[in-house]
């Protein structure tokens, strides 16, 4: 084996550790999450989240839980109403990723005792800073589920005393959130608290 091929498999390696990207989808093809953690435009993007209503929500309960689509492939799992689904590298092992995916749930299932769809849509924020705290560039970081939960609770603990009494503390994390996850708040984006100024 040359230098260069040991390089290649190196660099392969590297690039398989963590997830392109989440979408959590309900079974009607509502988005209800999404992150991409590898950069792509929207108009690939778009595809995506095509491909995912396309492929992933007609499938069958007894189907396998992965498709391959080119240089990366869908491994998802159905919890009630909801499909998690993760793009991960076609070299990444497919049971690592599915146990990922069960450990973002129970997480989110300590946070929001049982989670449901209705979580997601009225907390986005709540979900996202749970997964930025397990997975960093989509590789997982923290899986100890109570570390994850405990410092959740610390930054809410934080903006509660930031805020003033009747100020809406939630429009202070939304420094953090895209346009689109703003909007799916409900939220006018870019406006700030009640008045909108920013």
């Amino acid at each position: 084996m040359t230098e260069f091929d040991r390089a290649a498999i190196k660099s392969k390696a590297s690039a398989a550790c963590g997830w392109n990207f989440i979408v959590l989808m309900s079974r009607q093809g509502k988005i209800r999450l999404s992150e991409f953690f590898s950069s792509y435009t929207e108009s690939q993007k778009k595809r995506i989240l095509r491909d995912i209503s396309a492929d992933v929500l007609p499938r069958q309960a007894k189907m396998c839980n992965i498709i391959e689509k080119g240089d990366y492939k869908f491994i998802y799992r159905r919890y009630a109403s909801l499909y998690f689904v993760v793009g991960a590298p076609v070299e990444m092992n497919e049971l690592i990723v599915l146990e990922q995916i069960h450990l973002f749930v129970e997480a989110l299932d300590g946070y929001f005792n049982s989670v449901c769809e209705l979580d997601l849509v009225f907390s986005l924020h709540k979900s996202l800073m749970i997964l930025f705290e397990m997975f960093i560039a989509g590789m997982l970081c923290e899986s100890n589920r109570r570390e994850v939960l405990q410092q959740i609770v610390e930054a809410e603990e934080m903006v509660e005393e930031m805020s003033k009494a009747g100020e809406d503390t939630s429009s202070q994390l939304d420094d953090g959130l895209s346009f689109q996850e703003q909007f799916q708040l409900g939220r006018k984006p870019g406006a700030r608290g009640p008045r909108g100024n920013r």
